[in-house]
């Protein structure tokens, strides 16, 4: 489906521009918008955690709770976060034990030679792979702050101005 992701209704006021939505849209948009948010009454983390895990997914899973932007059908997204977070904090520890390079002492002349760590940038193209992983989920989940900017209510700063004649006779058009 080609164009721009649909935004809650509720950042379109924020933002003043919802002055294109008729009040019937605007009725229908948010009997939509509360059937689709879900229900939190069954938030576990998956078995398939570790014990730290579990308790990160409970640490993160009640924070996106309080911003209301989680649900029961996010747990196994948020798991799949934790869970290559973890392997990625884990390979980022591992390849500081390794070198990129070694030094070998050629048997013949006795002459020391550095030569690249084959492993290596496997190693990176796996520590990347994971971080994109993390990235991405972190990014549908609203664990970044860019995402979380995309469902965050601006604040107006029109509450304190005296409204118009047009806005005190036609105010909710």
């Amino acid at each position: 489906m080609a164009g721009r992701n649909r935004q809650p209704l509720s950042v379109i006021q924020g933002k003043g521009r919802s002055n294109h939505l008729t009040k019937q849209v605007i009725k229908e948009r948010q009997e939509q918008e509360e059937a689709v948010r879900g229900y939190t009454d069954n938030i576990v983390a998956p078995t398939y955690l570790t014990k730290k895990q579990k308790e990160e997914f409970d640490k993160v899973a009640a924070e996106l709770i309080r911003l209301n932007i989680f649900s029961n059908l996010d747990v196994d997204s948020l798991a799949r976060y934790i869970d290559s977070k973890t392997q990625y904090i884990q390979l980022l520890k591992d390849l500081k034990k390794i070198k990129s390079t070694l030094t070998m002492v050629d048997s013949i002349t006795g002459k020391k030679m550095t030569i690249a760590n084959e492993d290596y940038p496997k190693l990176m193209r796996v520590k990347n792979t994971l971080f994109n992983e993390c990235r991405a989920a972190a990014s549908d989940l609203g664990l970044s702050i860019t995402s979380r900017l995309k469902l965050v209510i601006p604040k107006t700063g029109d509450g304190d101005k005296p409204k118009s004649e047009f806005e005190q006779k036609f105010g909710d058009v």
